[in-house]
C-alpha cells in the first residue's frame, strides 16, 4: 500500500469517527476531526485540490473552536441545539453561491486547480456548515447532505475512491444525524 493510500484510509477512519461522535454530540468528535483534517490536508494538497486543501486548514482551526464552543455553555452546561429561520438560510445559501462563483472564477483564471467551481462550492459550503455544527444549528445536517453529494463527484474525478466511499457514508450519516439532533432538539425544548 502506498503512503498516499495509507494516509487516505487513516483520514477516512478518523473522519468517520468524527461524524459518529458528532451525531452523538460527544466532545471527542473535535479531536477526531483534528486528526482526520491533518491527514486530508496532505492528501488534497498532493491531489492539487487547492480549495479543499485550504478548507483543511480552516477545519483544523474549527476543530479547536468547536471543542471550545461545545464546552463553553452557560454554567458549565454543554451548548444546546438551535434552529434558524428561512431568511437566515436564504442568506447562507446566497453567501455560498457568491463565494463559490468568485473563488471558482479566480481559481480558473489564476491556478491549475482542477474543477475550480465544484472545489469552491464544496469548500465554501463546508466552511459555513462547519460553523453551524460548532454552534449546534440543527439544519447543519441538511447542508451536509448536499455538500457531501457534491464532494463525492469532486473526489471521484480525482480518483480518491476511498474518500468517495467515505462521503457516500457521510450522506447516510448526515440523514441519521439530522434525525438524531432533531429528536434531541424536541426533547430539549419540551424540557425547557
Amino acid at each position: 500500500m502506498s503512503t498516499a493510500a495509507l494516509i487516505e484510509w487513516l483520514a477516512v477512519a478518523f473522519g468517520l469517527a468524527y461524524l459518529i461522535l458528532a451525531m452523538r454530540e460527544h466532545i471527542a468528535c473535535w479531536i477526531m476531526a483534528f486528526i482526520s483534517t491533518s491527514l486530508f490536508l496532505w492528501l488534497f494538497w498532493e491531489a492539487k485540490l487547492i480549495m479543499e486543501s485550504a478548507l483543511q486548514v480552516y477545519y483544523l482551526i474549527m476543530a479547536v473552536y468547536g471543542y471550545w464552543q461545545w464546552t463553553s455553555g452557560e454554567q458549565g452546561q454543554q451548548r444546546t441545539i438551535q434552529t434558524l429561520g428561512p431568511s437566515q438560510h436564504a442568506f447562507i445559501v446566497a453567501g455560498i453561491a457568491v463565494l463559490t462563483l468568485g473563488s471558482g472564477y479566480w481559481l480558473e483564471q489564476n491556478t491549475d486547480a482542477v474543477q475550480p467551481y465544484l472545489d469552491s462550492f464544496t469548500t465554501w459550503g463546508a466552511i459555513i456548515t462547519t460553523y453551524l455544527v460548532a454552534i449546534k444549528v440543527l439544519e447543519n445536517w441538511l447542508y451536509w447532505i448536499v455538500i457531501d453529494l457534491a464532494s463525492m463527484q469532486l473526489y471521484a474525478n480525482s480518483e480518491l475512491w476511498v474518500t468517495v466511499g467515505l462521503f457516500g457514508l457521510y450522506v447516510v450519516l448526515a440523514v441519521l444525524g439530522y434525525w438524531t439532533w432533531r429528536q434531541h432538539f424536541q426533547t430539549q425544548n419540551a424540557n425547557s
